[in-house]
């Protein structure tokens, strides 16, 4: 399995971060699989995935690069770079740009595990990488960027009040998929058979969400590492989302009954907004008589408030038969 070997310091030290490079690079491998794990997602594929293909069949180059990038358990390095804490799109893709051509044809050799294809034998790879990752930001991320921020915040407040509530092992479990603390200060990062890393002290630890649901690893050399994870909160229109139980919609409303719903996981306004789509001040009108009925509590972590059920919300919720399903538009 993939280790890592982390000092209590380094973990302490470690944040949650906000990537535009990872949040499109993610958006990338959705594109590459065509297939959405939640409505959402299969909205936007129907709106992008086309233009997407339709790029890669005009150009005999970047198709296989991405195939060989992606490869099946390991992404070419030069590919996929580990962002910095505050970076913008552009300076973490100048790194992708400013490979040097044989280290980006070695990468792709490990990340295929064997020989390139003729096609792929030339300089002018990261060229290529960097104009189709500057595409898929510009024309399929960069649009609905500022919503997703707002999602993406707010699941780092979310996790951060996990921290509070139940430590780091509570929260590196339910991270991503394959991801674990198994004590001794190691994190099982994925299932992969690959050998034990050491993280130094001092290094940077970042763990940065991501909207689509897809993860990974990477770092750069010693000094920084980072686990890109999918969000808590996931991308999905009105019509897309199922709707609340009729009962429970008809005792409170039913736009309170969807935040109460929602309100499984302690969630911020912010993230309300974010994932229901509707205004501040509904959401915040909805919150106030949720929290005047005894049905949702507030929680301070930090600097943000939480919203979370009360045990009389949870048995209201249990007896409409909601709470066996995922929350509308969470992951």
């Amino acid at each position: 399995m993939g280790l890592w070997q982390i000092g209590t310091d380094t973990l302490a030290r470690s944040r949650f971060v906000l990537s535009p490079f990872a949040e499109t690079f993610a958006s990338l491998k959705l594109l590459h699989t065509g297939t959405g794990a939640h409505p959402g997602e299969e909205a936007w594929l129907r709106a992008h995935l086309p233009g997407y293909r339709a790029r890669l069949a005009a150009d005999p180059v970047t198709a296989p690069l991405v195939r060989a990038a992606l490869g099946t358990s390991w992404i070419a390095d030069f590919f996929c770079p580990t962002s910095c804490v505050g970076e913008s799109f552009e300076e973490t893709v100048t790194r992708v740009r400013e490979t040097g051509a044989a280290k980006a044809r070695a990468d792709l050799r490990v990340s295929l595990g064997g020989r390139l294809p003729d096609a792929l034998e030339r300089d002018d790879l990261p060229e290529r990488a960097t104009a189709l990752l500057a595409y898929v930001w510009e024309e399929t991320v960069r649009p609905y960027w500022e919503r997703r921020r707002r999602v993406l915040e707010a699941d780092t407040v979310a996790r951060t009040a996990q921290v509070s509530q139940g430590g780091w092992a509570a929260v590196l479990d339910s991270l991503k998929p394959g991801a674990r603390w198994i004590g001794e200060s190691r994190l099982q990062v994925n299932p992969d058979a690959y050998p034990p890393r050491r993280i130094s002290a001092g290094a940077d630890l970042l763990f940065m969400p991501v909207t689509p649901r897809t993860s990974w690893v990477s770092w750069e050399g010693q000094e920084r590492y980072a686990v890109v994870y999918p969000c808590l909160g996931v991308l999905a229109d009105d019509h897309d989302r199922r709707p609340v139980p009729a009962a429970l919609g008809a005792l409170v409303g039913t736009a309170r009954a969807g935040l109460l719903v929602l309100l499984r996981t302690p969630m911020s306004t912010t993230q309300l907004v974010a994932v229901t789509g509707k205004g501040l001040g509904s959401v915040g009108g909805h919150l106030r008589v949720l929290l005047d009925a005894g049905l949702v509590e507030r929680r301070r972590s930090g600097r943000s408030v939480l919203y979370v059920r009360t045990a009389a919300g949870e048995v209201l919720v249990k007896a409409s038969g909601a709470a066996a399903d995922d929350a509308p538009g969470t992951g």
